[in-house]
């Protein structure tokens, strides 16, 4: 059995792409959302993602349609443990945001799994890089994206909902479907704000101070 020729994408295809991703919001986001195929197609681009040491220090949890009740349970509860005089308006604000979305994932991250001498900042490169493959790919699908984070996460309610071991943290959502409305492309920073050559002069922000 022989494989298919490689066919490698233009740059400028690959340029509009990395344009184009923008976040929509997860409440402009209805259905449909990606089907099985398109599903699989989005985690198989996760899964392309840089991994040193192949650890795989990241996974997904899909949170289906039927279990957003016990979500919303899990947000109201998480609000109300860290603000216990929260009101009733804002426990029932809380438990909608888990009804959003036609697609919704929950990211993990191990700090332990595997190698101990790739450090967390590293796994969680990884988990960036994989989420940012599935950002691109259901751009190119035609579906909005969102990343969305927040205290409930760091809540021991939502840490016992999802039965994360003591090594791991979820450190945000994605949310996939398709865009009610869509914003014009946000200006990007100039890459000269983001980019300097080590040896040559560079601008010394405000912050830095000597060392």
């Amino acid at each position: 059995m022989t494989s298919e020729p490689y066919t490698r994408p233009s740059a400028e295809d690959v340029q509009l792409l990395l344009q184009s991703r923008q976040t929509t919001l997860p409440k402009r986001l209805g259905s449909p959302g990606p089907d099985d195929q398109q599903l699989q197609a989005l985690f198989r681009a996760a899964a392309a993602a840089p991994d040193h040491g192949q650890i795989q220090p990241w996974r997904l949890v899909i949170i289906p349609v039927e279990q957003r009740p016990r979500l919303a349970d899990v947000f109201g509860q998480a609000l109300l443990d860290r603000d216990a005089s929260a009101s009733a308006g804002e426990v029932a604000q809380a438990r909608e945001k888990a009804f959003r979305a036609p697609v919704l994932l929950l990211v993990v991250i191990d700090s332990e799994k595997g190698d101990p001498s790739v450090d967390v900042h590293e796994r969680s490169l990884a988990a960036g890089c994989a989420v940012q493959n599935m950002l691109l790919l259901a751009t190119a699908m035609g579906f909005g994206t969102a990343l969305t984070s927040g205290k409930a996460l760091k809540s021991g309610v939502l840490r016992a909902g999802f039965a994360l071991r003591p090594s791991e943290f979820a450190p945000c959502f994605v949310s996939i479907g398709t865009a009610s409305a869509r914003k014009p492309t946000p200006a990007r920073p100039d890459p000269c704000e983001l980019v300097s050559t080590w040896g040559e002069p560079s601008i010394t922000h405000s912050s830095d101070s000597p060392v």
